[in-house]
């Protein structure tokens, strides 16, 4: 089975989120920031920064955990960016190389 990954995207004021899926994050990073989907949510809300990823050996399990993700509170999201990310960086320069391995 191929690898999985879970982000969560945001807009320059980091007051939207969204929180999605891929087999190919820097790639779909790349969709995003070029609305690439043009009636997509990311698109309409203009949400082009990266600021949480996780990686995973299958995409089942990066799928399971984006479903908990989303099922829980804005806090609880929040607490997860701020636990690797308490700057709120766009992360798209770091996971380049780091994805390279999947």
């Amino acid at each position: 089975m191929k690898p999985g990954f879970i982000y969560i995207m945001t807009n320059k004021k980091n007051t939207t989120l969204y929180t999605g899926v891929t087999s190919n994050l820097f790639k779909r990073v790349q969709e995003h920031k070029e609305k690439f989907h043009q009636q997509s949510f990311t698109s309409r809300y203009n949400l082009k920064k990266l600021v949480y990823w996780e990686s995973f050996h299958e995409i089942g399990d990066a799928i399971y955990q984006e479903k908990q993700i989303k099922a829980d509170s804005r806090q609880k999201k929040l607490d997860i960016i701020n636990s690797i990310n308490p700057e709120w960086e766009d992360l798209i320069d770091n996971i380049k190389h780091s994805t390279d391995a999947y």
